[in-house]
């Protein structure tokens, strides 16, 4: 059975002993481990540690001893990020968690003129520490070594007027002029993707014209209508797994 796998947003080096992090401590609570029990640790830096538990004690204090660098290299060739008009619900827990699984590098929500899920203020921000959390989770179950990032809740507008990355641009769309995913993943060597894909009931068209205009090319994935919670880790696997 392999050690758990605990993310550290630390520094990590050998020989050191720590005290983890009381949201971290709790977690090794949780699965009852004691002293002696071999954990994997990493801070997202690339590559992980192996780590031993020295001491408890209480239900928030747990010390550990960091032992020798691993090498890992388990993510995706290419860094996708995902902006989403966020599904409602619990779909976008979902939509995290599965997409943090496949590799993504980073998600964008996004509030789109049929979102479903309104939130702004306080609100937005607790749901982002909350996305935030389920990443960092997915990222310990499934052996990466590095943590997506959650952007803060923005609009659309807003969002593609602060654009100033350099990544291929890409929209999913139901237009007639759009362009196969599956193609361009195909043959293309870029390295950094930009993946924006809307809410329930698609961005309206507005909305899909002002993402051309920012320079997003028209994508589709296949002849069915996928869903918004869907079609957006079909992305992430195409570009993902067509690598040049």
């Amino acid at each position: 059975m392999m050690p758990p796998r605990l993310y550290l947003d630390a520094p990590l080096r050998e020989g050191e002993d720590i005290d983890l992090p009381t949201d971290v401590a709790r977690h090794v609570q949780v699965l009852r481990l004691q002293p002696g029990a071999p954990l994997t640790l990493f801070n997202g830096q690339g590559g992980e540690w192996a780590a031993e538990v020295l001491q408890m004690s209480g239900r928030q204090q747990v010390a550990v001893r960091i032992g020798s660098p691993q090498p890992a290299s388990r993510e995706l060739a290419r860094r996708v990020t995902l902006a989403l008009g966020m599904p409602a619900n619990e779909r976008m827990d979902a939509l995290v968690e599965k997409a943090t699984e496949l590799g993504v590098a980073a998600i964008q929500p996004l509030q789109c003129a049929r979102s479903v899920l309104k939130l702004a203020g306080e609100r937005a921000e607790r749901r982002q520490a909350h996305w935030q959390a389920v990443a960092v989770a997915a990222a310990e179950q499934s052996g990466r070594t590095q943590v997506p990032q959650l952007a803060p809740v923005r609009s659309l507008a807003d969002w593609l007027g602060r654009l100033d990355t350099g990544a291929a641009r890409h929209v999913l769309s139901l237009a007639d002029d759009t362009v196969p995913l599956a193609g361009l993943a195909a043959s293309s060597s870029t390295t950094d993707w930009l993946m924006l894909s809307g809410p329930e009931g698609g961005l309206d068209d507005a909305e899909e014209a002002l993402a051309r205009q920012h320079g997003f090319t028209p994508v589709s994935l296949g002849p069915r209508v996928l869903r918004a919670d869907t079609a957006p880790l079909a992305a992430l696997v195409l570009i993902g797994a067509l690598t040049v």
